[in-house]
């Protein structure tokens, strides 16, 4: 924690990250940030005590530089850094779909380059951030960006050829679950009940069901059969899951999803 690291393209999972430092004792002024807009950098500032610096600058200072831009700005953001990056910095990517290829034929030879897919609930400390490997990256590497990305959740490591798989797992993840209970809410009030209550009602049983999975070590199916008794209620409702396909559409759409990673990757963004 005595390296100085620098967030470049500091939105809502850079505020994150950065504040899940702060909280696991990285000092603020071992911390850089790097913002389009002053008054964000101003923001910053403040609330954290942590210097704003341009892009260039960053990456002269910086031991660690975690590249937390667009997929779509990476290109730009690369060319900016190329010329001020140290062979000896470890860069870290919180893209989707920017393989660790990508970002080394663009910096010096032999940059180690770690890549890593977090998802949004690392904005309250619940997140899953997927960690590879880049070809000049060590364990000790990877070790750092565990540090770094373990302060908003949890991380896994996984070779890169299953990153894109990850984004559409856990990387998307959270918002096939909003869309699930965006559902089930209109469901609630189709049924007669307020939009509150009906919210309330479907946020605590996804709460209580994730705990449950995360805690009991069970099988989903099994924790399923739980619930469900002999001509009951919850096997009506499966039935009508079951026949409306939506077991084939949640696999078709994380096939899309995993499939635009792909794409991202490849640059037809």
């Amino acid at each position: 924690m005595t390296q100085t690291v620098a967030v470049l393209g500091t939105g809502k999972i850079g505020e994150a990250l950065l504040s899940g430092m702060i909280r696991a004792g990285w000092r603020p002024a071992n911390l850089l940030v790097t913002t389009r807009r002053a008054e964000r950098a101003e923001e910053l500032r403040n609330r954290y005590g942590v210097d704003s610096v341009s892009n260039a600058e960053a990456a002269e200072r910086a031991d660690i530089l975690i590249l937390a831009a667009k997929p779509q700005d990476m290109a730009r953001l690369l060319d900016e850094l190329s010329a001020h990056v140290a062979a000896d910095r470890l860069v870290i990517s919180a893209a989707a779909g920017i393989t660790t290829a990508f970002i080394e034929d663009r910096l010096t030879e032999a940059t180690p380059v770690v890549r890593v897919m977090p998802n949004t609930p690392v904005l309250v400390d619940e997140g899953m951030s997927v960690i590879s490997a880049g070809s000049h990256a060590t364990g000790a590497h990877l070790a750092t960006a565990e540090a770094i990305f373990g302060g908003v959740g949890k991380t896994l490591r996984v070779p890169e050829s299953q990153q894109d798989a990850a984004t559409a797992l856990s990387g998307s993840g959270p918002a096939y679950f909003y869309f699930l209970v965006e559902a089930m809410t209109d469901a609630g009030i189709l049924l007669g009940l307020p939009r509150a209550q009906a919210h309330d009602l479907i946020v605590q049983a996804a709460i209580g069901a994730a705990v449950m999975l995360r805690d009991s070590g069970e099988h989903p199916v099994k924790l399923r059969e739980a619930v469900t008794s002999p001509a009951g209620t919850t096997i009506s409702a499966i039935r009508e899951l079951e026949n409306h396909g939506v077991r084939a559409a949640l696999i078709a759409a994380l096939e899309a999803a995993r499939d635009r990673s792909r794409e991202l990757a490849s640059g037809n963004g």
